[in-house]
């Protein structure tokens, strides 16, 4: 008897960034049901690229608008009614922070320092790219911010 093998579906999405009195800060965003804080991600819609993606999905889910670093921070899998997701991450420094965007009516947002977004995200591959992010960050911001 063979094991069904599942399909893994392409996603992309953005730590979205700031530097507030010199602190890094993302903004975490909750899930449409409230339940969970994670960061924008969705689908790739075929004939876009993965930062473009991420780009669409930060502006739909949170409200935010910036430019994509295309160069990719990580990856990460996580499992959804029975489906396999892998999701390449991206960084977004925001730029525009908009009150009214598309999901503004399903979800919360709220920037906090990364210690306490590492705690708050639920997916432990999640926290690795946040805690590498936060470290090339904050060895940056040693010397520029």
């Amino acid at each position: 008897m063979s094991r069904k093998v599942s399909k893994v579906l392409k996603q992309s999405g953005v730590i979205p960034y700031r530097v507030n009195n010199g602190k890094i800060e993302i903004l975490l965003i909750t899930t449409r049901d409230f339940q969970h804080w994670v960061i924008p991600k969705g689908d790739i819609p075929n004939g876009m690229s993965p930062p473009a993606s991420a780009a669409k999905e930060a502006w739909e889910e949170a409200g935010v608008i910036g430019q994509v670093d295309a160069n990719e921070l990580g990856t990460y899998k996580y499992r959804k009614r029975g489906k396999i997701y892998q999701v390449k991450m991206y960084l977004l420094p925001v730029e525009m922070l908009s009150e009214d965007y598309p999901e503004a009516s399903k979800r919360k947002r709220q920037w906090v320092q990364v210690n306490k977004a590492i705690r708050r995200v639920k997916f432990n591959s999640l926290k690795r790219i946040l805690k590498g992010f936060f470290y090339v960050k904050s060895h940056l911001c040693a010397f520029r911010c």
